[in-house]
């Protein structure tokens, strides 16, 4: 089963988060839920090279929080904020609620599996070898610190005339393990040949093993800042 589900909607709700937080009636659920989806397009669509891989969202009687997570957060901002607070404006108008936007930034862009599929994507697009382009990012990932990567190109590969799938992996991937953290991605690459589907996934370790490392991060942050005593004679 683990070969065919989805990783992360496999683990929501286990150890995964929902990207929608909100409850909702029987009767608005379906409407809010088209809504959900039009900010997502439209922020996708808008700034497709500020490196979007996550757009969460949260919902409370008149306000709708958007957590925008970016590995590039300057091109959202803008100069002092003017362009986060023209997307907010658009949004305003486009769903007719009062928005607030959280720009959540990564600070490792190669251990997102979104990231690297549409890097991928962006390079088959230019032209490139999809076997190089393959290689590029397999070392990319594990160089970044995970524990595996399998990457899987389907589609008229090379500009063949009959599709085919192209399959490579470092490491181990082990989809039906729920307390790792696999980080899955989907991209399309829109060539002159064909359209060619991009799947990344990226092995990130054990969740608890994520867990115990923030917290010593925390403590040692926490040490750094007590103020040292002077030992005088």
């Amino acid at each position: 089963m683990g070969q065919k589900v989805r990783p992360t909607g496999f683990r929501v709700g286990i150890t995964e988060d929902w990207r929608s937080r909100w409850f909702a009636s029987k009767k608005e659920f379906g409407p809010l839920l088209v809504e959900d989806r039009k900010i997502r397009k439209f922020i996708k669509d808008k700034y497709q090279f500020a490196g979007i891989p996550k757009i969460e969202i949260e919902r409370t009687r008149d306000q709708v929080v958007v957590h925008l997570f970016t590995a590039r957060p300057g091109i959202i901002i803008g100069r002092k904020g003017q362009e986060v607070d023209r997307l907010k404006g658009e949004l305003e108008e486009l769903t007719g609620r009062r928005m607030e936007l959280k720009i959540v930034e990564i600070n490792n862009p190669q251990k997102s599996a979104v990231l690297v599929a549409e890097d991928i994507a962006q390079q088959l697009r230019k032209r490139g070898s999809f076997r190089r382009t393959i290689k590029r990012a397999l070392d990319q990932v594990v160089e970044s610190g995970a524990k595996g990567v399998k990457v899987e190109l389907s589609g008229r590969l090379g500009g063949s005339e009959m599709s085919r799938t192209e399959k490579a992996n470092r490491g181990s991937v082990p989809l039906s393990t729920l307390r790792r953290h696999i980080d899955y991605g989907f991209a399309v690459s829109r060539t002159a040949q064909g359209i060619i589907g991009v799947k990344v996934w990226i092995d990130l370790g054990d969740y608890a093993d994520e867990e115990a490392g923030d917290g010593a991060h925390a403590k040692a942050g926490q040490a750094s800042q007590k103020p040292k005593r002077s030992h005088k004679r």
